[in-house]
């Protein structure tokens, strides 16, 4: 039997070590694919710039890019008259000429683009109307009212229109001359009216219905950032109305979305147009957001009142509630400031976009909900109080800055806090937590051009030298070094194995606090307090799940989704006492906190002169003790605004040298 024991304990140990082994295989594997995809990206933009070709498109054989078709003239005194446009920006010709000549077109465009003049152009130059499929009513509603202004006829059907609306749309729908050229529905409305299918079906009989263009069309699929189950039923308006030409739009889709969008459409041989995912005159921040919320809200006044001092922004926040209370913290500071998320009555929600785009208030703090049909051009900063729940609503939402190609700051606050609060909303999502960690990589890399992480997820080639420093990466001097972080990876593993055992269970707030030494004593644990800062170790932390050493796990009561830490499936690989864990960290960091913590004492050696000299003066005029005093509140005023200072250029007078590290570089 001892023989046999000891057999199994040597096959146990041979398949630990294989299956270490298999894991970093498999890990290699996957960099050499991607490797390979930035590769093929590369030779492809290469060859097509040897070619002559100028336009970044895929399956568009023919040459779109010109204007003597039948319909060109009339599409140019459309784009002047009706949009009071001059010239078409890149990849809109070509789409307009494609949908006009009645192919099917898929058009990938970055936010700001001008994806919808695409299909609301061809819809003013054409007989009949266009329907268009849009996943929010409350974005409808911004594009109506931009149409409205332009004097362009458009409408939408939902659950609320009355019944004298809906009758007059249908009539519309089915008249020859009618003026109507835009029908906004929902998706939900194609899959569940048989009475508008019905109308629909007589519309295209008649030759009424003209085009189909399915906005957000990431939406089709289980794959895209924001899918809606509805949008894999739209395949029925080709099947049923096979000569309308249909157009999909998005700002974001991987090819592997867009291939499935393409085959749920039953388009798999349309047309498609790319353009490049890169907005060079938009700077890219990722700032280390304040653990106080006033001290969050007192950084973005000051960005406000200084950098910013009478521009126009947007701040985005996660929830509704947290839009809410971030508005009246900042109107509170004087900030003209308006709330607009997709509860708001539709009266309310125009009157705050009319407002700001008078210049009336300077800033809208909105939810996602305020995007499609936000056209104002002169938008400078985009800030999000807390990270997107994926890159590409990321990246939807910071394009909304800059919109005249002149230099806008996306500028986005990344708390510890945040990771988890978004993932318990997004768990139930197919693909929510992977997308959710790709916008945690995105914010926890100090080292990568923020275009190329941009890039990379898009499946786009980019080479960090073109970023000309406009990202907070590309402007960091210091030099990054690697962080050995394998024993603290040890000492959490030590700590959730003893919680375990006591059948008990840590959220990642208290995983830290214990790690600091806070209950240690209960656990029944001795692990020495690391020498670092709280935000060093919230950072270790989200790199380990990030690379699977750990893992997030739900539990599900009547009223939240909480959730907590477990070991994960990578901790194997730490039974190789050879295996090391990095992090990448800023070599400079110390220094900076040194250099900050010198200015410190500058101030106070300044302020101990000042209180000398005082101390003199009052003691030539016996002035009473009491001005002592206000002088020690001063120094103590002085030294708190020191440090809860987000960044400490901003404290530091004109002519003081100083070293200095970007924010959220820690």
């Amino acid at each position: 039997v001892w023989k046999e024991e000891e057999e199994l304990g040597s096959i146990d140990d041979e398949l630990q070590a294989l299956e270490i082994q298999i894991q970093e295989l498999l890990e290699h594997q996957q960099q050499l694919i991607q490797k390979k995809t930035i590769l093929k990206k590369k030779i492809k933009q290469f060859s097509d710039t040897k070619s002559g070709s100028s336009k970044e498109t895929e399956s568009a054989t023919e040459d779109w890019n010109k204007e003597d078709f039948p319909w060109s003239a009339k599409i140019r005194d459309v784009l002047q008259k009706s949009f009071g446009l001059q010239k078409f920006r890149p990849l809109q010709l070509e789409a307009i000429n494609a949908t006009m000549a009645g192919r099917d077109v898929f058009l990938v465009m970055p936010t700001g683009g001008g994806k919808s003049l695409c299909y609301q152009l061809p819809a003013e130059g054409s007989q009949g109307f266009t329907l268009v499929i849009c996943p929010l009513i409350s974005l409808m509603e911004d594009q109506l009212m931009m149409l409205e202004q332009l004097g362009v006829s458009a409408t939408l059907l939902n659950a609320s229109s009355s019944k004298e609306h809906v009758k007059w749309v249908h009539a519309e729908m089915l008249s020859r001359n009618s003026q109507l050229k835009l029908l906004y529905v929902t998706p939900e409305k194609i899959a569940k009216s048989k009475m508008f299918m019905s109308k629909l079906e007589k519309a295209y009989q008649t030759g009424q219905l003209t085009r189909i263009a399915v906005d957000e069309v990431h939406c089709c699929s289980q794959w895209g950032h924001d899918f809606r189950p509805d949008y894999k039923l739209l395949g029925i308006l080709k099947r049923q109305f096979p000569n309308a030409p249909l157009i999909g739009l998005t700002a974001t889709a991987t090819g592997h979305v867009l291939h499935d969008a393409q085959n749920i459409l039953c388009v798999s041989k349309c047309i498609t147009f790319t353009a490049s995912f890169n907005r060079p005159n938009l700077y890219y921040e990722v700032r280390q957001k304040p653990s106080s919320a006033q001290n969050c809200i007192e950084d973005i006044v000051k960005l406000i009142n200084g950098r910013y001092k009478g521009l126009s922004g947007i701040i985005y926040c996660f929830s509704q509630k947290d839009a809410e209370q971030v508005t009246m913290s900042l109107q509170k500071l004087g900030i003209k400031a308006g709330t607009y998320h997709a509860n708001m009555e539709p009266k309310d929600k125009s009157r705050v976009h009319k407002r700001w785009c008078a210049n009336e208030i300077q800033v809208v703090v909105a939810t996602v909900a305020f995007g499609m049909g936000i056209d104002k051009p002169d938008v400078r900063f985009v800030i999000h109080h807390s990270m997107s729940k994926s890159m590409e609503n990321y990246y939807q939402e910071s394009g909304r800055a800059g919109r005249d190609d002149q230099r806008a700051d996306c500028i986005l606050y990344y708390g510890f806090g945040d990771i988890f609060r978004i993932s318990t909303m997004v768990v139930m999502e197919n693909v929510g937590q992977q997308k959710l960690y790709g916008m945690v990589s995105y914010c926890h890399d100090v080292g990568r051009c923020r275009r190329v992480q941009i890039a990379h997820h898009f499946d786009e080639a980019w080479d960090s030298a073109s970023c000309n420093k406009m990202c907070d990466n590309c402007c960091q001097e210091e030099a990054l070094e690697k962080m050995d972080v394998t024993e603290h990876c040890r000492e959490l593993i030590k700590i959730l194995k003893q919680v375990d055992q006591m059948k008990q269970k840590f959220t990642p707030l208290k995983l830290i606090d214990a790690w600091l030494g806070k209950g240690l004593s209960k656990l029944g644990l001795e692990i020495a307090a690391p020498k670092l800062l709280r935000e060093v170790l919230e950072r270790i932390v989200a790199h380990l799940i990030l690379q699977q050493y750990l893992k997030e796990d739900f539990s599900f009561t009547a009223f939240a989704t909480i959730s907590y830490v477990k070991i994960g499936p990578r901790a194997n690989l730490l039974k190789d006492k050879a295996h090391v864990i990095t992090m990448q960290g800023i070599q400079g960091k110390n220094k900076a906190a040194k250099v900050s913590l010198c200015y410190f004492f500058f101030l106070i050696f300044q302020q101990l002169i000042l209180v000398i000299l005082a101390v003199v003066y009052f003691k030539v005029i016996n002035l009473h003790y009491s001005l002592y005093l206000r002088s020690a509140l001063l120094l103590l005023l002085i030294t708190k605004s020191c440090l809860t200072r987000h960044d400490p250029m901003d404290n530091v007078p004109p002519g003081l040298p100083v070293l200095y590290y970007p924010p959220g570089s820690i």
